[in-house]
């Protein structure tokens, strides 16, 4: 006899199956491969270019049905909910890939936040303010660019990244009321 009264207390497999959510579609699904140590860029980010890695990361998270979780759309349960476990899982889930693609100075600033959206928004607020140094300097690399030895492809690639990169320093950071992130959830 354990003490315990079956009657009452659920069996492991009821628990477990009550939390998690076997819906592909939902934001609170985790695939057996969802792993912790996930990287989802290839690159850490350092604190140079973030309009590029912002993008790198939005494309894997929404490609893993999770933006929800930094946009604002899947917040926090009550504490009492029967999806607080399956969401904090999860948050945990996106925090650990986000902390995953930053260097470790940077994600030493960011690792004692509270939530994804958290950590998220702190990033944003600290390297996806457009300012007049990086406009000035990517208006230098456009003056100085030249075709040279260069085949005209690459020439050409070399000014749409530049291109890109302006105007994704000049965009609203998406995230604000203004420009926010798609929702990510089906």
């Amino acid at each position: 006899m354990t003490g315990i009264d079956s009657s009452v207390t659920p069996s492991l497999s009821e628990s477990t199956s009550q939390a998690v959510n076997h819906d592909v579609n939902h934001p609170y699904f985790l695939h057996s491969s969802d792993a912790p140590g996930m990287t989802l860029v290839t690159s850490p980010f350092d604190g140079r270019g973030f309009p590029g890695w912002r993008r790198s990361i939005l494309i894997a998270l929404s490609a893993k049905n999770k933006l929800a979780f930094i946009n604002g759309i899947c917040d926090e349960p009550a504490l009492d909910s029967k999806d607080h476990a399956q969401w904090s899982r999860c948050n945990d889930m996106v925090t650990s890939w986000i902390l995953n693609s930053l260097t470790k100075e940077i994600g030493d600033s960011v690792i004692y936040s509270k939530s994804a959206k958290e950590l998220w928004s702190s990033l944003e607020h600290r390297f996806g303010q457009s300012n007049g140094a990086k406009l000035y300097h990517l208006q230098k690399e456009f003056a100085k660019t030249v075709q040279g030895n260069s085949s005209i492809a690459a020439y050409l690639t070399t000014l749409k990244k530049l291109w890109d990169e302006e105007e994704e320093s000049i965009q609203v950071p998406r995230g604000s009321e203004s420009h926010p992130i798609p929702n990510g959830t089906k």
